[in-house]
């Protein structure tokens, strides 16, 4: 088969790492891919963005399989484009994508479908959402509408600084549209996880749960990014936890969307966090999670490509893990989530044991390889248990990288 992966960053590098494993696929093309990717995949300089550029070169390559990694093209209907062409594709459509492209209508679903959830007010207008703000306390969570990379997400630990939060979105367009509208949470406390499903339609299968670390610096410090490492399994997530998320969330998720007119087709994320009443749900999102799947995937015993077949085929895909535990360390451009410098060139890279590297802002040339992004790849291992896992993927960070231009957290996994 001919498989075409959609993405640039260390999610795609990791699905495509999975695909060639199988022996079902001949031909791996991912567009635009990096330059991790282009040692196993063969790279195609079309945008994420330019959807009749992708359905074109999908027609001429005869693709039997798309998948899509990012959430833009989600939102741009990539699948419903595809699916009009007469093409497979692995991803939700345009109004099932809306579960991660609107806080607002995700919440408002969640309400609807009685998912535990935190309360919530959303607002247009600042002056409300401030009174709102007074009214409620801190600490409280302000979050923008839409797709703002990670960087959305605002815990205010005051009321000034929530205020400040809202000033910035819908009164300085911080976020452009994404920020229109914001949504104003109460803020919850525990521990966080995340489960991705396979879902078609009604039928779900779930993951193995992971944990990730959002703020840039070590003792969860600084801003929130698009996550600095992972690890799989969160053993401390119970088996009757994963039943109730699974059947309370993503279940009634996937039923209530297919109840609404918007099936969902594709990786259904939930983001969660562990309440003193119990597991609520942060956030949905309509694709493989970031870095997430860059440590659940390693896991995964079974043949990626047929997992996307039996799942399109509406048969149970018969998940199986490995009886081992995997992190990852992300390795930034110094100054992320901030302005960074892109360009730095990355040293050569000695992979040895169950030590993996998963790129993501990275690109070739002839110098060699250099970053192009604010998460540059990621340092993943493989272990027995958590300790060792973590143990082996610090040890070759700090015996790879040493340039001053990056930075990773040192705390990864190590306080579980």
């Amino acid at each position: 088969m001919n498989v075409f992966v959609i993405g640039r960053g260390g999610r795609e590098h990791s699905m495509v790492m999975k695909l060639a494993e199988s022996v079902k696929v001949d031909n791996i093309y991912a567009a635009p891919g990096n330059g991790g990717i282009s040692d196993i995949a063969k790279c195609v300089g079309i945008d994420e963005l330019d959807i009749d550029g992708l359905i074109d070169f999908a027609g001429k390559k005869k693709i039997d399989l798309t998948i899509v990694g990012p959430e833009n093209p989600l939102l741009a209907g990539i699948a419903d484009r595809f699916h009009e062409a007469g093409m497979t594709i692995f991803a939700p459509e345009k109004n099932a994508a809306l579960i991660e492209g609107s806080k607002r209508y995700a919440k408002a679903f969640m309400e609807e479908n009685s998912m535990p959830t935190a309360a919530y007010a959303s607002f247009t207008d600042a002056d409300k959402a401030k009174c709102y703000i007074k009214k409620q306390g801190a600490p409280i969570v302000v979050k923008a509408d839409g797709l703002a990379a990670g960087k959305g997400v605002i815990v205010a630990q005051t009321v000034q600084e929530a205020i400040s939060a809202v000033d910035n979105m819908l009164v300085k367009n911080a976020f452009s549209e994404a920020g229109r509208s914001v949504v104003i949470e109460e803020c919850l406390n525990g521990e966080e996880f995340s489960l991705m499903a396979f879902v078609h339609g009604t039928d779900v299968f779930p993951m193995i749960p992971a944990r990730d670390h959002k703020r840039a610096y070590d003792e969860d410090c600084g801003p929130n990014t698009g996550g600095m490492g992972a690890y799989a399994p969160a053993r401390d997530v119970s088996p009757e936890t994963l039943s109730f998320v699974t059947e309370h969330v993503l279940q009634k998720a996937a039923d209530g969307m297919a109840e609404s007119g918007r099936p969902f087709t594709g990786i259904l994320y939930a983001g969660m966090i562990m309440t003193n009443d119990g597991p609520k749900v942060i956030e949905f999102n309509a694709r493989f999670g970031d870095p997430e799947t860059q440590v659940v995937l390693p896991l995964l015993e079974n043949d990626l490509l047929q997992v996307f077949l039996d799942v399109l085929d509406g048969k149970d895909p018969c998940l199986q893990w490995k009886d081992q535990s995997c992190t990852g360390v992300v390795l930034a451009s110094k100054g992320y989530p901030g302005s960074y410098q892109n360009g730095v060139k990355l040293p050569e890279m000695h992979m040895e044991g169950s030590s993996f590297v998963v790129h993501a802002g990275t690109r070739k040339t002839k110098h060699g390889v250099v970053s192009d992004g604010g998460r540059v790849l990621l340092a993943g291992a493989k272990g027995a248990n958590l300790s060792e896992a973590t143990e082996c993927a610090y040890n070759w960070l700090a015996q790879n990288i040493d340039s001053k231009e990056f930075f990773y957290r040192k705390d990864i996994a190590r306080y579980q």
